[in-house]
């Protein structure tokens, strides 16, 4: 039965991602320009998922989601800060490439993976914890990724990065649409207003692709991008997939949290690392390989790590 559950969360999963990953490595879709598909998937579907998820949340639901932010915040930030400084100190890479890689380890893939397997395991419930977290991660540590991407662009002009340009990377960040959409969303719930049962079918047809186009859109980016292993590809991977949801078993033994919420913390810290380092550094033409080596190293091992994770937090 438990061998049941994990195939069922787990082989849809990874057959969109390798549908995705074949129809890029076979030209099917052009997988150097996927600017139109990641608009759909980024700036549409999931917003659309995440705002009506959070929106249609009673004020009590999304109060009960705090500790959640906060365990997954920390877990995500810890990792973020720590793995910046070694990437610093031993690798010898710039401020902007350490960040990518931070931000590639530290913030897992909540839309392609985490959304399909959560509501595999918890059922339509999972929808407003994966917004939760994707509030949490794009809050806290974009900002500060998109902030070291526009000082490496400042430094390559000769200039002083000026405080208009960070409030300018700050902004850039928060105002994106796949972070807006589930903080506005949270603060509607807060307000107790009540998503309108047609607001709701409107934003659910566009958001019922999320999880599937954004699995698809993952797979095609990491077909583009070449795999090289090295022993930085390897720790990346032990980060992502073994310290990253032992770090948040860590933070909810102190953290005031449920055992039901505390489940759901660990499982969405176990998800591989996800693609938004990837599509940074293409947009600020810094070294995308290393970030997508990590991403598919990841990906790949987090069938093991994804499968013991589940057998073990949800046992029945």
């Amino acid at each position: 039965m438990m061998s049941h559950v994990i195939l069922m969360a787990l082989v849809p999963v990874f057959f969109v991602l390798l549908l995705g990953y074949a129809a890029g490595k076979f030209h099917i879709v052009d997988n150097l320009h996927v600017d139109a598909l990641n608009a759909l998937v980024m700036d549409f579907a999931v917003p659309a998922a995440l705002f009506a998820a959070t929106a249609s949340a009673s004020r009590r639901e999304m109060i009960e989601q705090v500790p959640l932010f906060m365990a997954l915040g920390v877990t995500m930030l810890l990792l973020y800060v720590a793995w910046y400084f070694a990437a610093r100190r031993f690798a010898g890479v710039s401020r902007p490439e350490a960040s990518l890689q931070a931000l590639t380890i530290g913030f897992p893939n909540l839309a392609g993976v985490g959304l399909p397997i959560l509501t595999s395991v918890v059922g339509p419930a999972g929808t407003v914890p994966v917004a939760v977290a994707l509030a949490a991660g794009s809050i806290l540590i974009s900002p500060l990724t998109l902030i070291m991407a526009e000082m490496g662009v400042a430094e390559g002009r000769g200039d002083e990065m000026t405080a208009r340009q960070v409030l300018t990377a700050v902004v850039r960040a928060i105002t994106k649409p796949v972070v807006l959409a589930p903080a506005l969303g949270i603060l509607f719930s807060l307000s107790d207003l009540g998503l309108d049962a047609l607001a709701h079918a409107s934003l659910a047809l566009i958001g019922s692709s999320a999880a599937g186009v954004a699995l698809f859109l993952t797979g095609a980016i990491l077909s583009a991008q070449p795999f090289r292993p090295d022993w930085r590809i390897a720790a990346a991977t032990v980060a992502s997939n073994v310290v990253r949801p032992l770090l948040a078993v860590a933070v909810v033994h102190v953290i005031p949290i449920a055992p039901d919420t505390a489940k759901v913390a660990i499982l969405l810290g176990a998800v591989p690392s996800g693609f938004f380092g990837i599509l940074f550094a293409v947009n600020y033409r810094l070294d995308s390989a290393t970030a997508g080596s990590m991403v598919i190293a990841s990906t790949g091992v987090s069938i093991a790590t994804m499968a013991i994770a589940i057998a073990m937090l949800f046992p029945n």
